[in-house]
């Protein structure tokens, strides 16, 4: 009963809507204060920018000395953003009328894009106006999670409907586990047709840190640092790849700037850690006195828990997941994608997380509750009585 990679974007694709844009954001401007800039400023077009990780990126971009333009809906608390940026107002289904026109951007950052429609019709628009055109996908566009070390040339994600182009967000949400990977897929293809020799193709596996509204990673720092018996699933040794949000925003830049094309898987850290490694890393940053306990999946599968889902993050490292943690990330490597300490990203993430409302803290969107993991512990403990 373990999750695939598209089942787990049941719990990502509607919560992250909704991410906090303060406090953490100010903080992280802060961080960027003396930061050098860019050799040469570049006219940025982002097509999103308010969500997870688009603010970082913005940050970040001003930071370096570049002007921003920002096009969406203006649906989402306008954030304080450390420097001036444009806004243009419209919709990605529907009006792309802000977009008109003969102006030009060095590179245009697409965010939001799941459907393929988005990407052909922003290509209609913007085709010839921008520079470079730097999509956002995901690994989930991979047909096979099995093997270990997959690179950036296995293969993708065939879709099995009627017309890619008639889908739209909801047909995406309401069947998310089989078309998420497949629409994202076509959604690169049109990119790439659109923008044939400037397109930049990334593809990020777990985005975690301050912001991240789905709660899926930051389950586990705020399970350790509340102690005690902490469920683990398996034994502990399979592999965990995540990505430090402000990591992946800050890299996007560069790559602009340093006008890279391709295609790169964007996961991290760049070695294998295990799950046991992750958990003791967030221990290590919290402290506490939590203790990891250990149950089998085939015992906690058995219990009708979703690992993966209830157990966020998690996958096994064998079978037909053995390669969903274990991603090449080495092409990004090369081109200087590189990697905070855990210990920041925990510690930074813990601090946005208490300085949200109280009533958002009490209800989690990801993970089982405390009552949950002592009723499977007990039931664990029984069985090897």
């Amino acid at each position: 009963m373990h999750t695939t990679r598209r089942d787990l974007l049941k719990f990502a694709s509607i919560a992250a809507a909704g991410a906090m844009l303060t406090p953490a954001l100010r903080a992280y401007a802060d961080e960027l204060k003396h930061i050098p800039k860019a050799a040469k400023p570049l006219n940025l077009l982002i097509l999103g920018g308010t969500g997870f990780t688009g603010p970082f990126q913005v940050a970040y971009a001003l930071a370096r000395g570049h002007k921003v333009t920002l096009f969406n809906r203006g649906k989402r608390p306008s954030p304080e953003w450390p420097g001036t940026v444009e806004q243009l107002l419209g919709d990605r289904n529907n009006d792309l009328k802000s977009l008109e026109g003969d102006r030009t951007w060095d590179a245009c950052i697409d965010n939001p894009t799941s459907v393929p429609v988005w990407v052909r019709d922003a290509g209609k628009v913007l085709k010839g106006r921008v520079g470079q055109y730097v999509f956002i996908s995901t690994i989930s566009v991979y047909a096979d999670n099995s093997t270990p070390g997959m690179d950036e040339a296995a293969a993708l994600a065939v879709y099995k409907g009627k017309d890619a182009m008639a889908e739209t967000r909801e047909t995406l949400i309401a069947d998310i586990e089989h078309l998420y990977g497949p629409l994202k897929a076509l959604s690169e293809a049109e990119a790439e047709k659109w923008f044939p020799g400037k397109a930049t193709i990334i593809r990020p596996g777990y985005i975690v840190g301050p912001r991240d509204d789905s709660d899926r990673f930051t389950y586990w720092p705020l399970r350790i640092r509340e102690g005690g018996d902490v469920l683990v699933p398996g034994d502990g040794s399979d592999p965990m790849q995540v990505i430090d949000a402000r990591d992946l925003a800050e890299w996007t830049i560069r790559m602009v700037e340093n006008k890279t094309f391709g295609i790169y898987n964007a996961t991290g850290p760049d070695f294998e850690r295990s799950t046991d490694a992750s958990l003791y890393g967030i221990q290590a940053a919290t402290g506490g006195n939590a203790k990891l306990v250990h149950v089998p999946i085939d015992f906690l599968e058995a219990q009708k828990v979703v690992v993966g889902g209830d157990l966020p993050i998690f996958a096994p490292g064998t079978g037909d997941t053995a390669g969903f943690h274990r991603v090449s990330v080495q092409r990004a490597i090369d081109k200087g994608l590189t990697y905070r300490p855990l210990a920041t990203t925990i510690t930074d993430l813990l601090d946005w997380w208490d300085k949200l409302p109280a009533e958002r803290r009490a209800k989690p969107n990801a993970g089982i509750t405390r009552e949950r993991q002592d009723e499977l512990l007990k039931l664990w403990r029984a069985k090897k009585a």
